[in-house]
């Protein structure tokens, strides 16, 4: 039986650390790697899926290999809290990791063989388990290892970084796709694909930096995680009461919604309206908006006002007032092709009819930071114990990609755009009081988070010592 150790918590309190640069232990180093590791995997899948249907000009293979990915991301991203908690943050990164290149690797022979669609939908499966793994560590060391007060700037750290991956990538289809502009739709070219999967092989091997939770050390010589043992049975428990869990429950919507949007901003707003070239440069502006709101919504997370609970309710605010904006923008622009027709494709030099969609798809991806950004700092404030956060941010992944899943059928099988719009305004709309209610009632104004009924019943037993776990040192 393996066990995770987060330190002992009968050895001696550390010593602050030397004041280096950038320690390796520190939660800034920790949390920068992530956003690395994010940068070359999920940062490099946005991007070629930003470009509609994998890359593919025919998005059928990309529609049911995600519906495979997020089905099994749906089971995955709930279990990876609990595996995360038996296996430390760098075995389950490691074996998350592998999934992603083989996906990449799928549309490569896929551009060959386009009469078979097995090798693109089992990769997608495969992928939605190894995603499962990545983000609940992810959620978990971003959650987790900062100081309570500044959760919000280490959330926008990490967005930043890992949108730059996929702004960088939108370069690779746009650079090695330039000269093939002419407006009819094409596929990417193999030199893209190519180019994906040596940017993913690095993310694999960062994986094998990161250290395990107990020898992370803030920079006033506190520990990051507490000491406990972890069990399957265990797990298995604790990943059952998250769904009767009030705050998880207030969650539900927020986490479908998160995520629903992808498919039809990807494949019916970029996908349909731009031709290949502009696709890719679409992507370099979407993703670098991403970075502006989560650095917005983070400042003011972390500095907007004296009460934490105050700064919760002002970001939700915030976020409502921009989503509505946008989305009706977003409605105002579909009423324009009703049909899901877009014969004249738009490219990035026919000027202001260019502008319009242009601006719609960028302020899309501000968005979605602040919604993601914004989940994640209420996540990260309703308790500080490492693996109940994994357990909270797998739940929350699981969640999301099951309505991915969903979504993408929503795609394959053509229904119309407008009620895809809808939809996705709705579940979106429908977040803004879910998270106004549970910011006001799980959030407390001081650092010291929430208690959750897990902790309190770990407090009321005897700890012991756990040793480190082989896999994770």
């Amino acid at each position: 039986m393996m066990q995770q150790s987060d330190g002992g918590s009968s050895s001696p309190p550390p010593a602050k650390p030397a004041g280096l640069l950038l320690r390796r232990n520190s939660p800034l180093a920790q949390v920068s790697l992530i956003g690395l590791v994010c940068f070359c995997l999920p940062g490099m899948y946005n991007a070629l899926n930003g470009l509609g249907g994998g890359g593919q000009a025919d998005h059928t293979a990309a529609d049911n290999a995600n519906t495979a990915l997020y089905a099994c991301f749906a089971v995955f991203g709930v279990l990876g809290g609990a595996i995360h908690n038996l296996l430390g943050p760098r075995a389950t990164l490691f074996l998350g990791s592998l999934t992603y290149p083989l996906y990449v690797a799928a549309f490569l022979n896929y551009n060959h063989r386009p009469g078979s669609q097995v090798f693109p939908v089992v990769a997608g499966a495969l992928l939605g388990v190894g995603a499962g793994l990545l983000w609940a560590a992810q959620g978990a060391i971003m959650t987790s290892y900062p100081p309570p007060g500044r959760r919000g700037t280490y959330i926008s750290l990490f967005w930043c970084i890992f949108s730059l991956g996929s702004v960088l990538g939108g370069l690779l289809p746009l650079s090695l796709n330039y000269r093939r502009s002419g407006k009819a739709a094409a596929s990417v070219n193999d030199g893209t694909y190519i180019a994906f999967m040596a940017v993913m092989l690095v993310g694999v091997v960062l994986t094998l930096l990161f250290l395990p939770p107990h020898e992370i050390v803030r920079d006033d010589g506190s520990r990051a995680t507490r000491v406990t043992f972890s069990s399957p049975a265990t797990e298995a428990g604790e990943v059952l009461r998250l769904f009767a869990d009030w705050k998880m429950l207030l969650l539900l919507v927020p986490a479908v919604g998160s995520n629903f949007f992808y498919t039809y901003q990807f494949n019916n707003v970029n996908g349909l309206l731009f031709t290949l070239r502009t696709k890719g440069l679409n992507n370099v502006v979407y993703w670098g908006a991403q970075m502006l709101g989560s650095v917005g919504l983070g400042y003011l997370l972390d500095f907007g006002f004296a009460g934490r609970r105050k700064r919760g309710l002002a970001g939700v605010a915030v976020f409502a007032v921009l989503g509505t904006a946008i989305w009706g923008g977003g409605f105002a622009n579909q009423l324009r092709y009703a049909d899901g027709e877009w014969p004249d494709l738009i490219d990035f030099k026919d000027g202001r009819r260019y502008a319009g969609p242009f601006l719609l798809y960028c302020s899309y991806g501000l968005l979605d930071a602040m919604f993601q950004s914004l989940i994640y700092w209420i996540i990260g404030a309703l308790t500080n114990d490492t693996q109940v956060l994994s357990r909270y941010a797998g739940f929350y992944k699981g969640v999301q990609s099951a309505g991915a899943a969903v979504s993408w059928q929503v795609d394959f099988h053509k229904t119309p755009l407008m009620t895809q719009l809808i939809v996705n305004w709705g579940l979106i709309t429908v977040s803004y009081p879910l998270l106004a209610l549970l910011v006001f009632l799980a959030v407390k104004d001081e650092d010291g988070s929430v208690i959750s009924s897990i902790e309190e019943d770990r407090d009321n037993n005897d700890k012991v010592s756990a040793p480190t776990n082989f896999i994770s040192t």
